[in-house]
């Protein structure tokens, strides 16, 4: 049974609208006002009223009008918002290692090749079972233990599920990494490339740019995405529908073409998480492969050779394994 559409006509443009905005009205408006100081765009003539933070109507010309995506204080980021509990799905059986949702991850967080916020990796259970693709963000934990050894507090968890750094607080210490039992995280061990966009945002915590030497980074779930009501990156990229994204509590989840009930779309396909007997209560959910969209050595196609000798020697690690 296919997994049913949460109503007729359910648009993603809705769901985005409605399902996934944080407080757009005044964190928008606030983001849009600071903004016009320093825009250096012509005036256009016309006049549009915006609501500030205080509640106060004031005109500014259209042409000023555009948003930041670092338009909350340092307090709101680290709370998050206790309406919400963030998810994702992965459909296992729609991957064929297109990897645009890493490179997409990697231009939006001003990430070096080395370091990917999102994996895929090959995977063969055994010697007697088909392989298949497996994208693997951060887990954003309900119990993560990353949390539990950070000495300092730069990783926190929100209280809409995200467990994210905060990079001014980061002294390097690596405890966060030798904790998480998923890999999910990279070091910084160079000072990042900051592009002049990037240059306002002083260690944003949603935005997760820009990085810092000594620091460390991983998958976010890209809250500030999120807070604009928008998909992340990775969800809105993906060519073929694999990841879907949403609120639990609102029972919705999209992958940029479908909205579909998550609560359906987990018991009619069997949905699991990755080594529950962890007890981390990871927030993402992966479908099995069952009935797989593309032979998995469609993946191999086209890789740079530096990505094909990475597979080439996970291929060959499987096969002793599961001899």
């Amino acid at each position: 049974m296919s997994p049913k559409k949460s109503k007729k006509g359910f648009s993603r443009r809705k769901f985005l609208k409605n399902g996934l905005s944080i407080g757009i009205g005044t964190a928008g408006s606030a983001g849009m006002l600071s903004s016009c100081a320093k825009s250096e765009k012509k005036e256009s003539g016309e006049r549009i009223r915006v609501m500030t933070t205080d509640g106060k109507l004031v005109e500014i010309d259209a042409a000023q009008l555009h948003e930041l995506e670092d338009v909350v204080s340092h307090e709101e980021a680290r709370t998050g918002d206790p309406n919400r509990e963030y998810v994702m799905v992965i459909d296992l059986a729609k991957c064929r290692n297109a990897r645009i949702c890493v490179d997409v991850c990697q231009r939006m967080h001003n990430l070096p090749p080395e370091d990917e916020w999102i994996k895929v990796f090959y995977m063969q259970d055994s010697e007697d079972t088909a392989p298949y693709w497996f994208p693997k963000p951060c887990f954003h934990c309900n119990s993560p233990s990353c949390v539990n050894v950070c000495p300092v507090g730069a990783t926190f968890k929100r209280l809409d599920g995200l467990v994210l750094i905060d990079n001014e607080r980061c002294i390097g210490c690596k405890f966060c990494m030798a904790a998480c039992p998923y890999s999910s995280r990279v070091f910084n061990w160079r000072e990042p490339e900051i592009k002049d966009t990037m240059k306002d945002h002083h260690g944003a915590i949603e935005t997760g740019v820009p990085q810092k030497v000594g620091t460390v980074g991983k998958c976010d779930f890209c809250p500030d995405m999120a807070r604009m009501g928008k998909l992340p990156g990775c969800i809105e990229a993906c060519p073929n529908g694999v990841l879907y994204y949403g609120d639990k509590h609102e029972d919705l989840v999209s992958n940029g073409t479908e909205t579909v009930r998550f609560s359906d779309l987990i018991y009619e396909r069997a949905g699991y998480r990755y080594m529950e007997e962890l007890g981390t209560r990871p927030s993402v959910y992966y479908l099995p492969p069952v009935n797989r969209s593309f032979d998995p050595e469609v993946g191999f196609k086209d890789l740079p050779d530096e990505i094909r000798e990475r597979y080439d020697v996970e291929r060959s690690k499987i096969k002793k394994e599961t001899r």
